[in-house]
């Protein structure tokens, strides 16, 4: 199968570039509304939100900040297809602004746009960060009631656009049924809590678009991705940023499309997707000996696994695992400064990455 991937400089708040239903699922992380090293980026949006901040009004400041992303979310909302899921990744801010510290809860104003929208909201996921720590304190210590809970988790929030979404062609019924995850995988990526997951350093060399970035884990992204996609839909990220989102879609089988204002920010980006191959490959040859690493462990405590995987040829647990078909990444071909086609096998990835034990049976 062949994809492509598109990095477009433009603005999130106006995506007329993009028609009406033509994205399948959103993943993103905007700037977030009261965390200070997004302060700038809002300001230039709107000058009364850097008046705001400047006499310290709060409520004001991120009422504002977030009547910006209202408009994001409505584009959203519009190029979506029915049944087409947006996740969005935000965190809660505390600040200390007007003399008193509080909390600003961005998940609940940004589920609060989006449900008067017409989105239906889904079970969300809180991501526990683990470079976030509790001994971190804040406020007065060790002495009460001043003493402050401190913020150690991110919402993931899971959104649809109306009804769930139907596959009635057999072309698409075959896709679904090959975009499979794996039953321990279901387990995993299906809890409302993720600890898992470590936040990701950005080792940028740029140091002002360090200041403006705030990537998420590449497994967060290809997580999402596969969980709310099939192979050949489109994924949209209108936050790009380094682009971590069109990675996990280049993994993934999918087409993509990320909008970012930041030309330094697209540029990283592109950067980083041309080469790729060898980081994509040894991931999803990672996620498959996962896999064998869990049939061995299941078959040596004696529990049985009575599936088989037809591509693979390995043990599963449940017949809807019987067409999942991981496939690597040939060539990522640069077809323009921002745009790329992807070309992956046709034939399933062999499983045991370097290092493995020999003996484990192999998928090809």
């Amino acid at each position: 199968m062949a994809t492509t991937h598109r990095l477009l400089r433009s603005d999130a708040r106006d995506l007329a570039g993009l028609k009406a239903a033509s994205i399948h699922c959103i993943v993103t992380s905007p700037p977030y509304p009261m965390i200070g090293m997004w302060d700038p980026c809002f300001g230039e949006l709107r000058p009364e939100i850097a008046h705001a901040l400047k006499v310290e009004d709060g409520e004001q400041a991120f009422e504002l900040m977030h009547q910006e992303l209202d408009r994001v979310w409505r584009e959203a909302f519009r190029v979506l297809v029915d049944g087409g899921i947006a996740c969005i990744n935000i965190g809660d801010a505390t600040r200390k602004i007007g003399g008193s510290f509080r909390l600003f809860v961005n998940h609940a104003r940004i589920l609060q746009c989006c449900t008067g929208l017409g989105f239906q909201a889904l079970p969300a996921i809180i991501w526990r960060k683990q470079t976030n720590a509790p001994t971190k304190f804040m406020g007065s210590g060790m002495l009460p009631p001043g003493a402050y809970v401190t913020l150690e988790h991110e919402y993931i929030l899971i959104l649809r656009k109306g009804a769930k979404r139907e596959f009635r062609t057999n072309e698409a019924k075959a896709k679904r049924s090959e975009s499979a995850f794996f039953w321990e995988e279901r387990n995993q990526w299906f809890s409302d809590v993720w600890y898992d997951l470590k936040g990701t350093s950005q080792n940028l060399a740029d140091t002002e678009a360090r200041s403006r970035s705030g990537a998420y884990p590449f497994e967060l992204a290809y997580r999402l991705v596969n969980m709310f996609s099939i192979k050949g839909d489109t994924i949209l990220d209108p936050f790009v940023g380094t682009g971590t989102t069109t990675l996990a879609a280049m993994a993934s089988e999918r087409n993509s499309v990320g909008i970012d204002i930041d030309a330094d920010l697209l540029r990283i980006a592109g950067d980083r997707a041309g080469p790729c191959k060898t980081f994509l490959n040894d991931y999803i040859a990672e996620r498959v000996q996962r896999h064998l690493d869990f049939v061995e462990n299941r078959l040596a405590s004696g529990k049985d696994l009575k599936k088989g995987n037809e591509p693979h040829g390995f043990p599963c647990i449940s017949a809807q695992e019987r067409k999942l078909k991981i496939t690597p990444v040939l060539e990522i071909q640069r077809v323009s400064d921002h745009a790329f086609s992807v070309k992956n096998d046709t034939e399933p990835i062999e499983c045991c990455v370097p290092g493995s034990d020999p003996t484990v049976q192999s998928c090809s």
